[in-house]
């Protein structure tokens, strides 16, 4: 599957959609000039194309395995994973004091994009690992960070996150896993942890697993969880892999896709593992890396719908049928050119969303700004659950796009939908995200919102002088969007917020995809103000049917019975 990574579409967005040039003027990021950023941006999208682009069929068609308690990884994994670890492109985001570059978000989530088009299956071990070194550096001990981070930064060893177990999926706080303290600064945990994101492989010295657990006095729900660090070899005196802990790979989970990377059953039996944060405290902990993979979770359904579109785009360049003019083939009928549209314009506005918030993590961190930081935990929830169903929504399109031949797996459409899918499930599933928007990223009052939306209103203002139509729709998109804010932060009854939730936050992503789409109008080539026309057009009026959902309430949703359903 060619892929040619969209380093210009990048260029653009930062310089005229997300607000990079407020990122490299901080201090902290003031080696984030054009040149650097530019190299970076082309270095990465030649190893994306060059070695990881080819591996991707090659992981769904020979699927990691479980050889001996020893997950084996598909061909071409282990030189690939050497690709990135050795380009630096696991910690580029990472604190220098210990190897990282310091690097903005922003860079980060841009090449996390070409990785994830390029090959999600492979790309899903750096992005925990990144994440599990952010948790180590807001949480772990000096000694904990000390050791286990410059050798995550290297790609000598990996992370994971375990959370889930069979009865404990969303609702973490039912976990049974246990911590014993072993009174020498050490725990024992035992339990049992399910889709554990390559768990293990055949290509790192070491996989360190961080664990929720429960210390004996811990009380119930998510108030008594702990978390730990619980190496596959525990390091010895000189900090290098020594004897095997008590933890094993059960099995491996048979799924729809994604079968490059390995999602483990994992045993934990008084293996030894050290706290990272309080007692107590490890909801807090984890949520740091949590929070971390969610961008980056949004950002992997963006770069599938990027590998999907390119895929769909040039069998519908090829592919000649029925009686079309110009080049005779089925990019010439209207339908499948609408498909291809909507298939870029919806992919444009998700990665304009997931550069938005990275850039608002961005500021939030160089400046320590309260204002930054609600900026960026309010785009969160959007660019996580907007960009997943844009990857969803693109990779069936490309589907659709090919035909019947979209349905035989030899073209390698049907592979980007089934890998993408699980992306709108795990690391919270895009009902949580759009719950966790209406109710904990509105307890303010929905000062943020108003801030952005204030910001998209000011933006068609702007624009009215130049493209007074486009402009018009956009602003009177944001004003519905205000209105309807307005009415979720006045519903004390949670009920009400949470039965329009989902639809609330597609309005928002949208209205926000008009915002970007508006800016390229203005500062784009005539192509961008075409696609442009076509996003606000065709695209944004859905926002008012998903309003009119939101306002309607909870009162007709739960009046529909469980025997209403079954009947």
């Amino acid at each position: 599957m060619p892929y040619r990574a969209p380093v210009a579409d990048f260029r653009f967005l930062l310089d005229h959609v997300a607000g990079f040039d407020a990122v490299a003027a901080t201090d902290r990021f003031s080696e984030a000039t054009p040149d650097m950023t530019d190299a970076i941006l082309t270095e990465a999208a030649k190893m994306c194309e060059a070695v990881l682009a080819p591996l991707n069929r090659a992981g769904d068609l020979h699927p990691a395995h479980l050889e001996n308690g020893v997950v084996r990884t598909s061909p071409g994994f282990a030189e690939g994973y050497r690709a990135i670890a050795e380009g630096g492109w696991i910690g580029m985001s990472a604190d220098p004091a210990n190897g990282g570059m310091g690097l903005p978000m922003a860079l980060t989530t841009a090449v996390n994009d070409m990785m994830s088009a390029a090959c999600l299956a492979l790309q899903l071990n750096p992005l925990m690992t990144q994440g599990q070194i952010e948790a180590l550096e807001h949480h772990a001990s000096d000694t904990l960070r000390d050791l286990y981070i410059p050798k995550l930064i290297s790609g000598e060893w990996c992370g994971t996150m375990n959370l889930t177990e069979p009865q404990a999926g969303s609702d973490v706080g039912a976990l049974r896993t246990k911590a014993t303290d072993n009174g020498d600064g050490t725990y024992a945990i035992t339990g049992q942890k399910i889709y554990i994101s390559w768990a293990d492989n055949d290509f790192t010295d070491n996989v360190c697993h961080l664990v929720l657990a429960r210390l004996p006095d811990g009380v119930a729900g998510t108030k008594g969880i702990s978390l730990f660090l619980v190496p596959k070899f525990i390091p010895d005196a000189d900090g290098n892999p020594g004897k095997a802990n008590d933890l094993r790979v059960v099995s491996l989970e048979h799924k729809l896709g994604l079968h490059g990377s390995p999602t483990a059953v994992m045993e934990y039996s008084g293996a030894v593992g050290w706290m990272v944060g309080p007692e107590n405290g490890g909801m807090a902990a984890m949520f740091t890396m949590m929070n971390n993979a969610r961008l980056g979770v949004g950002t992997q359904g963006i770069g599938v719908a990027e590998g999907a579109y390119q895929h769909a785009l040039a069998y519908a360049q090829d592919r000649k049928q029925g009686k079309a003019g110009g080049t005779g083939s089925i990019i010439e009928h209207a339908d499948v050119r609408r498909m291809l549209a909507e298939m870029k314009a919806d992919t444009f506005a998700a990665r304009a969303i997931a550069m938005m918030c990275a850039c608002a993590i961005d500021m939030a961190a160089a400046t320590d700004d309260a204002g930054w930081r609600a900026r960026a935990a309010f785009l969160t929830p959007i660019a996580k659950a907007f960009g997943t169903d844009t990857g969803i929504k693109v990779a069936s399109l490309g589907v659709q796009v090919h035909g019947g031949m979209g349905f035989i797996e030899e073209t390698g459409a049907a592979q980007y939908l089934r890998d993408v899918r699980v992306t709108a499930i795990y690391e919270g599933t895009n009902g949580i995200q759009a719950m966790d928007l209406v109710a904990r990223k509105l307890m303010d009052g929905g000062e943020a919102a108003k801030l952005l939306i204030e910001e998209i209103r000011a933006g068609a203002e702007a624009a009215r002088a130049s493209h007074a139509d486009l402009a018009e729709a956009v602003w009177q998109a944001a004003e519905d969007l205000q209105e309807t804010t307005d009415w979720l932060t006045a519903q004390d009854d949670l009920q009400q917020r949470f039965s329009g939730a989902v639809p609330y936050l597609a309005a928002f992503a949208r209205v926000l995809g008009g915002h970007a789409h508006l800016a390229a109008a203005i500062h784009g080539d005539a192509g961008c103000a075409r696609l442009a026309t076509f996003y606000i057009k065709r695209l944004l009026p859905e926002v008012t049917g998903l309003l009119a959902h939101v306002r309607e309430g909870s009162a007709d949703l739960l009046a529909i019975t469980p025997d209403d359903l079954a009947a």
